[in-house]
C-alpha cells in the first residue's frame, strides 16, 4: 500500500532535483566552453562527442522535469 508524500517530503525531493539540474547546467556550460576552445584551436573532431554528451545532459535534465510534474500530479 503507497503513502502519500507530505508536502515537506515534496519540498525535500524538489530542492534536491533542483540542485542536481544546476550541477549539470554548469556542466553543460564548461562543455560549451572547452568545444568552442577546441574548435578555435582548429580540432574539430570533438563536436560530435560534445553535441551527443549535451544532448544526454538535457534529456536527463527533462527526465527530473517530468519527474517534478508526475509528483505534484500525485496527491
Amino acid at each position: 500500500m503507497k503513502r502519500a508524500v507530505s508536502r515537506q517530503q515534496k519540498m525535500t525531493i524538489v530542492f534536491g532535483i533542483l540542485s542536481i539540474v544546476v550541477i549539470i547546467a554548469v556542466l553543460q556550460l564548461w562543455l560549451l566552453t572547452a568545444t568552442m576552445n577546441a574548435f578555435l584551436a582548429g580540432q574539430e573532431r570533438v563536436i560530435i562527442p560534445a553535441a551527443v554528451a549535451s544532448l544526454i545532459c538535457f534529456a536527463f535534465n527533462a527526465g527530473l522535469l517530468s519527474y517534478i510534474y508526475r509528483l505534484e500530479r500525485r496527491r
